[in-house]
């Protein structure tokens, strides 16, 4: 970069403190102030990073070229398309709203003042998630699992714009053909929105995806699974690893006593080059927005996980499990 890119971060809670670190490590960038109604959260977050900070947001609007937007989802739009049309390029944490016709007019406002506008999908950068479409190239079915414990702070959305949005998208970007039919079921645990939720995607293709999102599960676990004719490929995303099998020989014994079924296979770890995702994600976003590099998410795709997201929500009835 030739000139100094002014960053700033609207939004400094759970996820908006990572988009704070992740400016400060970026060459070439200066993080020239943070945003939160919250003062008493901003004002250390400012303090150890050195920049300044602002109750109102406005106040950023004149002293940075790119945002991050990391508030409740339903201020998403009205920030972003203030930021767009100041033409300030913005990275919107997912979901970007949670209304389709709302996204739509984000994309045309960036489009009409050229602001670069992307939505915080950070497992696209996942270096798993990069390799994985190397390897990934007609699949007979996906499983995908994204469990973890509830956590308080999570309230603004349910568990599938909070998290199975991103299963969603990686699953669509893997199979190359239109969604054919959609089941979902889910439940209510902890909150007055769904908690656990399980998708059966069927595309037109004959692929069939299964997503599970769970914020009730006390441990974090976050893998996909792909079958595929000759393989069956396993990415945990937590510690950027794929391991695909492969079915070396198999043979059977019948005895007096007994079938014996033995199978070999081996297995093959694909190497993964591991960088911070949002970091990356954060490059990417400048690029494009000051230096013209191409979007390696098309604005159609963007919005095709978000669609498909909210016909997931329109066909759910959650069970209440709800604990007093």
């Amino acid at each position: 970069m030739d000139k100094i890119i002014r960053a700033g971060v609207i939004g400094v809670g759970h996820m908006g403190q990572y988009h704070v670190g992740a400016y400060s490590e970026i060459t070439g960038v200066s993080l020239e102030g943070i945003s939160d109604l919250d003062m008493e959260r901003a004002s250390p977050i400012a303090k150890k990073y050195r920049t300044k900070c602002y109750r109102d947001y406005r106040e950023l609007l004149d002293k940075v070229d790119v945002v991050s937007i990391a508030v409740p989802t339903a201020f998403h739009f009205d920030i972003a398309k203030e930021c767009l049309e100041a033409g300030i390029h913005c990275l919107v944490e997912k979901p970007i709203c949670n209304d389709l016709k709302q996204a739509e007019q984000l994309f045309e406002v960036a489009d009409k003042h050229n602001s670069a506008l992307h939505v915080g999908h950070v497992e696209r950068f996942n270096g798993a998630v990069q390799q994985l479409k190397k390897v990934v190239c007609d699949p007979i079915l996906i499983e995908s699992r994204r469990l973890g414990p509830f956590a308080p702070r999570v309230r603004d959305d349910g568990v599938v714009l909070d998290l199975m949005i991103h299963d969603i998208d990686i699953i669509l970007n893997l199979v190359n053909s239109p969604l054919a039919t959609l089941n979902v079921t889910g439940s209510s645990v902890f909150t007055n929105r769904e908690d656990v939720v399980n998708v059966q995607l069927q595309f037109e293709n004959g692929c069939m995806a299964n997503i599970i999102a769970s914020r009730a599960t006390q441990e974090k676990i976050r893998t996909l699974a792909v079958t595929q004719e000759k393989e069956y490929i396993v990415l945990d995303y937590t510690n950027q690893d794929i391991l695909v099998h492969r079915r070396a020989s198999s043979q059977s014994e019948l005895t007096r006593q007994e079938l014996r079924y033995t199978q070999e296979s081996f297995i093959e770890r694909i190497f993964v080059h591991r960088e911070n995702p949002l970091k990356l994600q954060l490059q990417h976003l400048i690029g494009c927005g000051t230096n013209g590099d191409k979007r390696i998410t098309s604005v159609e795709s963007e919005l095709k996980s978000l669609k498909v997201a909210l016909q997931v929500l329109r066909n759910l009835n959650p069970v209440s499990h709800i604990r007093a």
